[in-house]
């Protein structure tokens, strides 16, 4: 999962003012009562704690880094008898401040707490206050705490929108995956409603949270939908592996699950060529083995190692069954015709589209399933949606895998052609998504 961390929370106060000396004023000196502290007028501070936290000795403390001066001079102001409420705000305020600048988070929450709970601030910087709170929790792991605060912030802010991400991954890192789901599956539903496309990070999360609580109903969800908006080789690898462990997932598709990653991934797993071609073949399209053994020789994956004698065997097969297949798949068209139902119609044509004879293929198929008496109806429709993707026929494509239905893992492939057909422009490559969430 990619990072999603907070600022560096000296930076977050830095950019919205928390660090700033908060502005002084001061009672006139006035004689107290024998014995008695002087009194402070509402929102003004004594002389005696006005000297000791005077804005211009402070800002040169800051700035000459003498932060044991300017604690020193927090420390005393506190000491003093009697401190009324807003003598104890502008406290709390510059230990912010010196916290904020030297990093000290056991300092800055309970003071942040202080300030945001006096009453005293404005509803602009109330809520400054509350999300600098909120994430000093966040980054000191304290994530019960911090969904408090964000929570707060809010509510008090009527700002829902920004803080929203670090509730789920708090609800997510504090283990509570049933609440980052719920939250997660919500904006995911919200945003294709309002076709919008999620964020890599929050589908990077839905899959994280569904690896975590080995829910993978979940985890394939965010893996159907990564493929779908940010397409990589890693993506699309681990889908196409997944699916095939669905339950009722019907292991007839594993030649058809090998021709979408053929299309979808730059370079499939050495295996997964040798095993195409080997189905391929039994399944008697040898022009297609002949492309997949192609593909693994260039690359340099297949030829080589402890199976190199394996691989050019089965290539030298490959190569002569679709010399031959060349030579006599004409001729097989009066026999498919004559049949009683329009499978042989259906793989005939296939054969052409692996030969790229898309137009004469892709009519051979439409040909057979208007001749109708099919077995499994559904899965020609599938085959036909991915021929015409194959020739480039986009819009065809997706009218006809649309209409796919069924079990057994039929619909879930047309949809992933889908997927496939719809892929952005430029899809940059991104981590896997079973990677520890950061």
């Amino acid at each position: 999962m990619s990072n999603f961390r907070l600022a560096r929370i000296s930076l977050l106060l830095a950019a919205i003012g928390l660090n700033a000396l908060p502005a002084l004023s001061h009672a006139q000196d006035a004689k107290p009562a024998a014995g008695a502290p002087a009194a402070a007028p509402a929102d003004t501070v004594r002389p005696e704690i006005f000297k000791l936290l005077d804005p211009t000795a402070v800002k040169a403390s800051m700035d000459a880094k003498n932060y044991a001066d300017v604690q020193s001079r927090i420390d005393q102001a506190a000491a003093t008898p009697a401190l009324t409420p807003y003598e104890t705000f502008v406290i709390n305020r510059l230990r912010v401040a010196l916290a904020s600048t030297t990093n000290n988070a056991a300092m800055a929450m309970p003071a942040l707490e202080a300030v945001i709970e006096s009453g005293k601030l404005d509803k602009k910087s109330q809520g400054d206050f509350i999300q600098a709170l909120a994430n000093y929790h966040y980054n000191a792991k304290d994530y019960a705490n911090a969904i408090k605060w964000f929570t707060r912030y809010q509510t008090e802010t009527g700002d829902v929108a920004s803080v929203r991400p670090y509730i789920i991954r708090a609800y997510y890192f504090n283990n509570d995956f049933a609440r980052a789901k719920q939250e997660l599956m919500t904006d995911l539903a919200a945003k294709q409603q309002a076709g919008q496309a999620p964020t890599l990070e929050e589908l990077q999360l839905l899959a994280n949270t569904g690896s975590k609580s080995k829910d993978p109903a979940t985890y394939l969800i965010a893996m159907e939908n990564l493929v779908r908006y940010y397409p990589s080789d890693d993506y699309w690898t681990d889908l196409l592996g997944r699916v095939q462990g669905k339950a009722g997932y019907s292991d007839r598709f594993a030649l058809d699950v090998l021709r979408l990653q053929f299309k979808a991934v730059s370079s499939m797993p050495e295996r997964d060529y040798s095993d195409m071609a080997e189905i391929a073949l039994a399944n008697a399209f040898p022009t297609e083995a002949k492309k997949a053994l192609d593909a693994g020789f260039a690359k340099g994956l297949l030829g080589t190692g402890a199976n190199a004698a394996k691989h050019k065997k089965l290539r030298d097969q490959a190569n002569k069954a679709a010399a031959d297949d060349a030579k006599s798949i004409a001729s097989g068209e009066a026999a498919a015709n004559k049949s009683k139902d329009g499978t042989g119609l259906i793989n005939l044509g296939y054969a052409y589209v692996t030969m790229d004879q898309f137009d004469k293929g892709i009519e051979l198929i439409q040909k057979g399933i208007a001749k109708g008496g099919l077995k499994r109806p559904e899965d020609a429709k599938l085959r036909l949606g991915y021929s015409l993707a194959m020739a480039g026929k986009k819009d065809e494509a997706i009218k006809v895998l649309e209409t796919v239905q069924g079990g057994e893992g039929v619909s879930d492939l047309a949809r992933y052609w889908i997927f496939w057909l719809n892929r952005p422009a430029t899809a940059a490559a991104a981590p896997v998504a079973a990677a520890a969430a950061k």
